[in-house]
């Protein structure tokens, strides 16, 4: 399928924001929020509420029980950055639970962080560990808070120096074919790059603080309820040897979402949406 078709399926979950005591939220949702099941989903650092297209088209042919949740975080699209300009995940962590207080989601939820998103999601299940019933960490980045200092600052730098030269269309087009496995679509490929090309700087910044400060296993140790981590194989940026020793140190299972790369929610949504345990559907993966 083309990009345009792509993005005419995105267009049936359209932004929509809410206004909370810590600043604007913008996100995406299929299902509706007095619904006993509610999914959240917490994308990465170069991506979007889009990223999760094909969950939101499968709950919106889930039962009417069943509502998704995929925001844009701090500092991305409209919503309203953290105030910390080298913030933790716990700030992004109180934006999620103020967000989810504005749209009266009280009943326990399943957080789903992909990439960066996993730290997010991390930091927001130890806050307030009886609102989460699941935890899934999808090719989660570790962050490099456990590294030392000098390891912090070099991949804060690199990736700082990559988006000042090139900017986000110019990093969206060298690497977003990096996000997905060799054997991708052209229409995914596209995607990716259209999502990663819409990034904001000041929040793409925050957010490279967070990934060189964060440490999701020292949070992951703290979470004692349900916890799934899952990676493909063809992942390059958080290798599946990385995410099979994330989760034995966690003591559960490393889930193989098959041969598929990084934006694993896109070109392996079959494999993601039973983990979630959403309906499969075919159109999701073209």
């Amino acid at each position: 399928m083309s990009e345009h078709t792509l993005q005419e399926r995105l267009s049936h979950f359209a932004l929509q924001g809410v206004s909370t005591p810590v600043g604007f939220v913008q996100f995406r949702q299929a299902g509706h929020t007095t619904a006993h099941r509610t999914l959240v989903l917490l994308h990465g650092i170069g991506s979007g509420s889009a990223s999760w297209l094909a969950q939101l088209e499968a709950a919106a042919l889930a039962p009417d029980d069943t509502c998704v949740l995929a925001w844009e975080a701090p500092g991305y699209g409209e919503s309203h950055a953290v105030t910390t300009e080298q913030p933790v995940a716990a700030e992004y962590a109180r934006h999620l639970w103020a967000w989810l207080d504005a749209l009266h989601i009280t009943h326990p939820i399943t957080l789903a962080g992909h990439s960066l998103g996993a730290l997010m999601a991390a930091s927001a299940a130890i806050s307030q560990p009886t609102r989460v019933q699941q935890l899934l960490a999808l090719s989660p980045a570790q962050g490099y808070g456990a590294s030392s200092e000098e390891v912090r600052n070099q991949k804060r730098d690199d990736r700082l120096h990559q988006l000042n030269t090139l900017g986000p269309a110019g990093m969206a087009a060298k690497r977003g074919s990096a996000m997905l496995s060799p054997k991708a679509s052209e229409a995914h490929i596209a995607f990716i790059q259209q999502v990663m090309a819409q990034v904001q700087v000041h929040g793409y910044t925050q957010a490279t603080h967070l990934l060189a400060q964060g440490d999701l296993l020292a949070d992951l140790k703290q979470w004692t309820g349900p916890l799934t981590i899952a990676s493909g194989r063809a992942d390059t940026i958080t290798p599946m040897a990385n995410c099979q020793d994330l989760a034995q140190a966690c003591h559960v299972a490393w889930h193989d979402l098959g041969d598929v790369g990084h934006a694993c929610a896109l070109e392996g949504a079959s494999a993601v949406n039973a983990l979630l345990q959403l309906p499969n559907i075919s159109k999701a993966n073209p």
